[in-house]
């Protein structure tokens, strides 16, 4: 039986027929939610050096990106909104396009060593307003704009898959020296002319060592 085959017998297309399989929520897990940024969820974001941002389109078309800097990049502006500088990237501005078209959002904060993630959804915006943006200089370099989250949901993450993963266990973790080779893997989708892995790898280290601000 081929991939294809696989897919297309007997899928799961309705809610009723997913919750017999999966059955509900406990009443902890249902009332987890809040619906503002409280005194835990403040310290959890105040302590977290990196976030994943999830967003779509207009015709749901979904994207992920990361968001990392120093523990508090993030800025708490009040318990219902919170401010994530936009640091220099490659310019492709995925997330940035989705929120103009669809400003819902999906943020999921974690900690170094810690299983346990803060999840957050809302309605994104962006932002240009220069004070705003002198509060999350770094090194006298102010982003050219930050994403303005309007919070309305947050809850606690349990630690299943960070355990089931062990993403956090050094001893889990690949050798360097076997790890994928992102300037190659870049230079073979790209195929370029005239460039080649390691061109890209000079380019990725420069980018690295003197554009992160």
């Amino acid at each position: 039986m081929n991939v294809n085959e696989i897919r297309d017998q007997d899928p799961i297309d309705t809610e009723e027929e997913l919750r017999q399989l999966i059955g509900y929520p406990s009443e902890l897990a249902s009332r987890k939610t809040i619906h503002s940024i409280d005194r835990h969820c403040a310290d959890f974001i105040s302590r977290s050096p990196f976030l994943v941002i999830s967003s779509s389109d207009r015709l749901g078309r979904c994207d992920a990106s990361p968001r990392g800097d120093q523990p508090g990049f993030v800025l708490i502006q009040d318990e219902h909104r919170l401010i994530i500088p936009e640091r220099p990237g490659n310019k492709r501005i995925d997330t940035l396009r989705n929120i103009l078209m669809n400003p819902y959002v999906g943020l999921l904060f974690l900690i170094p060593g810690l299983g346990e993630t803060l999840r957050i959804n809302g309605r994104a915006s962006l932002m240009k307003q220069a004070e705003l943006l002198e509060q999350l200089a770094v090194n006298g370099r102010k982003p050219l704009l930050a994403i303005s989250v309007e919070v309305e949901e947050c809850f606690i993450h349990c630690a299943k898959a960070f355990i089931r993963s062990g993403l956090w266990e050094p001893g889990s973790w690949s050798d360097k020296a076997a790890l994928p080779s992102a300037s190659r893997i870049i230079a073979d989708h790209a195929d370029l002319p005239g460039t080649d892995a390691e061109a890209i790898a000079r380019r990725l280290e420069e980018g690295y060592s003197q554009r992160l601000y």
